[in-house]
C-alpha cells in the first residue's frame, strides 16, 4: 500500500476555481476508474467547499470532479450572495444607518453581503452522509475543516474521520472530532466583512484562512505521508516596485489585506516545512532516533497558478451584474489596482471558466511530477 496523501485546498473565494481545474486534470491521469487518491482531504475557506464535494462523494471520485466543474464552470454571482438590486441596495442602507445612528440603534449589520445562495446552493449538491459511507467503505480516511473562533482567537480544524484519529491542541490550533455540516462549511468560507459569522456550539466563527498560521498542520495530525496543496495565489512572486500613483483606494487596501489573509501563511507554512525537510535530510536516522527527534520528512508537491488572478479578474470584472459593480466601483474596485479585491468576489462563469481551464492546464504542464507523486 502507498503513503497516505493528503490533499489541502486554500482559501480564495472565486479564486477555488482553479482547484476544479486541477482536480479535473488529476481525474484525467487518473483514468476513468480512478479511486480517490487522497484519503485524507483538508479544506479551508472556498477550498473547504470543494474538499466536502470530494469527501462526499469519495466513492466517485470522477463523477465528485465532474460535478464540482459544473458547478463553477456555471457560477453566477447570485449563486453565492444576493446580486440583485434590492439585495445590494438593503445591505447598504445597513451600513449607512449604523455609520449614521448605530450609537442609537447599538445594532450594527452583520456583513457587507448577505450569502443565503450560498446556503441554498450547497444543500443541492452536497450529501453529508455520504462521508461517513466513504470512511466505511474505505475510500476516505479523514475530512478537515478549517475556520477562526472570533472570541477564542483559535484556528479550529473540525475532522471527521476513521475512529482511530485523535482530537489534538498546540498553540492556537485546535482540531476536534465531530460530524462535518453545511454549518461548517458556510463558518469556513465567511470572508471577513463581506459575509456573515456562523454560530457553531458556543461561538461564532469565520474564514478558516484567518489566524490559520500552519494550513498544512490538519493534514500532518490526521495522519499524512504526503502532501498535495492547491494554492490560490503565483509562489514567491516578486512584484515590480512601481511609483504610486495615488493614495491607494479602498479596494486595493482590501484586495491587500485578503492577500494576506489568503496566501501568505500558507507560502510561509511550506517554507517552513522544506526548510524542516532540509534538516532532517541532513541528520541521519540514527542520530535523530538517539536524539529523540522525532522530526520526519513529508513529501509536498505545490499546484499554483501561472498568471496573475487579480489581472485576470480585472479582464472579467464587467461580467459582474451592474449592482455589484456600482458597489464596487465606489471602492475602487473596478480597475487593475483593484482586481484583488475583485478576484475573491468575481463568482462569474466568465472568470471561473477562465480558471478551471488555467488550473487544468497548470496540472498537465506538470503530469509527470503529478502522476508520479500520485503513483498514478
Amino acid at each position: 500500500m502507498g503513503r497516505r496523501t493528503a490533499l489541502i485546498l486554500t482559501g480564495g473565494g472565486a479564486r477555488a476555481a482553479y482547484q476544479a481545474g486541477v482536480l479535473a486534470a488529476i481525474a484525467k491521469l487518473a483514468g476513468k476508474r480512478a479511486r480517490n487518491p487522497f484519503p485524507i482531504i483538508c479544506g479551508t475557506s472556498a477550498g473547504a467547499i470543494n474538499a466536502a464535494g470530494l469527501a462526499c462523494a469519495a466513492e466517485n471520485f470522477i463523477g465528485a470532479v465532474a460535478m464540482l466543474n459544473r458547478v463553477w464552470g456555471n457560477m453566477r454571482a447570485g449563486d453565492i450572495y444576493r446580486a440583485d438590486a434590492p439585495g445590494i441596495a438593503l445591505a447598504g442602507y445597513r451600513w449607512l444607518s449604523a455609520l449614521a445612528v448605530g450609537w442609537l440603534t447599538h445594532r450594527a449589520p452583520q456583513s457587507l453581503l448577505d450569502n443565503t445562495p450560498l446556503r441554498y446552493l450547497l444543500a443541492r449538491h452536497m450529501d453529508f452522509s455520504g462521508i461517513e459511507r466513504a470512511i466505511a467503505g474505505g475510500h476516505l480516511h479523514a475530512l478537515s475543516i478549517t475556520a477562526s473562533g472570533y472570541d477564542s482567537g483559535e484556528s479550529i480544524s473540525f475532522f471527521q474521520a476513521r475512529p482511530e484519529v485523535p482530537d489534538w491542541h498546540r498553540a492556537q490550533r485546535i482540531g476536534t472530532r465531530t460530524e462535518i455540516g453545511l454549518h461548517h462549511l458556510l463558518a469556513s468560507s465567511a470572508i471577513p466583512f463581506f459575509f456573515p459569522a456562523v454560530r457553531i456550539h458556543r461561538e461564532y466563527f469565520g474564514d478558516g484562512s484567518m489566524r490559520q498560521l500552519a494550513p498544512i498542520s490538519p493534514a500532518i495530525h490526521l495522519g499524512a505521508e504526503k502532501v498535495l496543496v492547491i494554492g490560490a495565489g503565483r509562489r514567491r512572486e516578486a512584484l515590480p516596485r512601481e511609483k504610486s500613483e495615488g493614495y491607494p483606494s479602498l479596494a486595493q487596501i482590501a484586495g491587500h489585506a485578503l492577500s494576506s489573509i489568503f496566501l501568505d501563511s500558507l507560502a510561509v507554512d511550506i517554507e517552513r516545512m522544506e526548510r524542516i525537510n532540509r534538516t532532517v535530510e541532513a541528520i541521519p536516522t540514527e542520530v535523530r532516533e538517539r536524539a529523540g527527534i522525532k522530526l520526519k520528512q513529508l513529501d509536498t508537491l505545490v499546484i499554483s497558478p501561472s498568471q496573475r488572478l487579480d489581472l485576470m479578474a480585472a479582464e472579467h470584472a464587467a461580467a459582474l451584474p451592474w449592482p455589484v459593480r456600482a458597489l464596487l466601483t465606489g471602492v475602487g474596485a473596478m480597475n487593475r489596482r483593484g482586481g484583488a479585491l475583485t478576484s475573491y468576489l468575481l463568482f462569474e462563469k466568465a472568470y471561473t471558466r477562465c480558471l478551471i481551464e488555467l488550473g487544468y492546464a497548470d496540472t498537465l504542464a506538470q503530469a509527470g511530477a503529478v502522476g508520479d507523486f500520485l503513483d498514478l
